[in-house]
């Protein structure tokens, strides 16, 4: 008997057929009981009912700035669902709609246009608050972190009397999760800080669904802690993008409420590591670039047996998504020799291009995109234009019994090896 799984690459959908005997498993979000609330409800009650802290409202006083920090265009954060409670909340304190600032925490991403950062903030934010991108010129220092980090932070949000950060979270391959002080490190911090923080990803303690110890995350965490967060408000979202669990309040308590919640969603159990993976970043706006779809590739890395296969569904309409990562990856002699830079000289950007290689190491990667078929080759991957075809070329190399795990919305599943009985 056949199967046929269905991927989101962009905007699009692609599907594949495979024996059924071959199919170990679906790597899809466990059942969780959801209460049956709406979003905006499940926002509202977030901000009522705060982990480790008082009420926002009870919070900020009149008269005072607030700078609230959310994500870029390349996150799925709604921030045009949850700026509205949030608004409510701040004005019941007393705030000034022309004393709150709206700063898009890029990181070291492009900036906004116009019409993108309306989009993102939504008519209401639009059209009552400042609404600014994170401008790395303009930063003031703060301080150093114990492990040499600068902290040196957008001066809207280092000036502001409170800060409020808002974020999805999701497992991240290197910082454990993303969310909670992330808007602040790297979200509003400068290149050469970010740089300082991600040197780290390299450690043993640096990967997906780690916390504690995690010296990235840690690095993190003491960077905001030295600026200062005095409320999170943080989203978990499904398949669908939509808001399925809202955390608010101190920015570590509420960060790790909303993390548990997650890891019992999406962590997944596996019997075995597979001969083929399959596995997309969930289509737009999170495969943008291949920058953006790595995300997926380093969850399916837990999944697949040495010497297997990797098949990587991602449009990178875009490309790949940021300068010094394209240079690293298209000047490369061979993929070894990014695992053997990054240990030299780390660089932002060059260090996804490292972890790329440090994928390639074990498994061929098999990349399903709209990217030209030379350029893929550039990269130390097989081009392919349908999973169809990726598919059945990785059971060409590896045999007809080969077996398979499915990832569909790889970004956000992290695969779990089950414990022996």
């Amino acid at each position: 008997m056949e199967q046929t799984l269905t991927f989101k690459i962009g905007t699009r959908t692609q599907q594949v057929r495979l024996p059924s005997e071959a199919l170990l498993g679906v790597l899809e979000p466990n059942a969780a009981d959801i209460p049956a609330a709406g979003e905006e409800e499940r926002v509202r009650a977030a901000l009522a009912r705060p982990i480790g802290s008082p009420r926002l409202r009870n919070i900020v006083k009149p008269g005072e700035t607030v700078a609230i920090v959310t994500s870029d265009v390349t996150r799925p954060m709604p921030t045009w669902k949850v700026l509205p409670a949030l608004l409510d909340e701040l004005c019941a304190g007393g705030v000034r709609r022309e004393d709150i600032t709206l700063v898009f925490a890029l990181g070291s991403h492009r900036g906004h246009t116009e019409e993108e950062k309306r989009r993102l903030a939504g008519e209401r934010a639009w059209g009552e608050i400042a609404c600014v991108d994170l401008d790395p010129a303009d930063c003031v220092h703060i301080g150093v972190t114990s492990r040499g980090t600068p902290v040196d932070i957008d001066r809207r949000v280092a000036e502001a009397d409170r800060r409020v950060c808002l974020g999805n979270i999701e497992y991240h391959y290197f910082a454990g999760y993303s969310g909670g002080a992330k808007a602040i490190m790297p979200g509003v911090s400068t290149r050469a800080a970010i740089q300082a923080n991600h040197s780290r990803m390299v450690q043993p303690a640096a990967h997906a669904g780690k916390l504690e110890g995690n010296p990235v995350r840690e690095d993190i965490e003491e960077a905001a802690a030295m600026v200062g967060v005095d409320f999170i408000l943080n989203v978990v979202l499904d398949a669908r993008k939509e808001i399925i669990h809202a955390a608010a309040g101190d920015v570590t308590a509420a960060h790790r409420a909303g993390c548990a919640f997650l890891d019992a969603l999406y962590q997944v159990p596996i019997p075995r590591r597979a001969d083929i993976v399959l596995v997309s970043q969930g289509g737009a706006p999170k495969d943008l670039n291949l920058y953006q779809t790595q995300k997926a590739l380093d969850n399916a890395k837990h999944a697949v047996r040495p010497g297997g296969v990797i098949v990587l569904m991602g449009s990178c309409a875009e490309g790949l998504g940021e300068k010094t990562f394209e240079e690293w990856m298209t000047s490369a002699p061979t993929a070894r020799s990014l695992i053997d830079r990054i240990r030299r000289e780390f660089r932002l950007g060059g260090h996804k291009a490292a972890a790329i290689a440090m994928v390639l190491e074990e498994a061929d990667v098999y990349l399903v995109s709209d990217l030209e078929d030379a350029l893929v080759e550039r990269l130390f991957m097989k081009p392919f234009h349908s999973v169809q075809e990726a598919y059945d070329a990785a059971v060409r190399k590896l045999g007809p019994g080969a077996s398979v795990l499915a990832m569909p919305y790889g970004g956000s599943t992290l695969p779990a090896l089950r414990e022996p009985v």
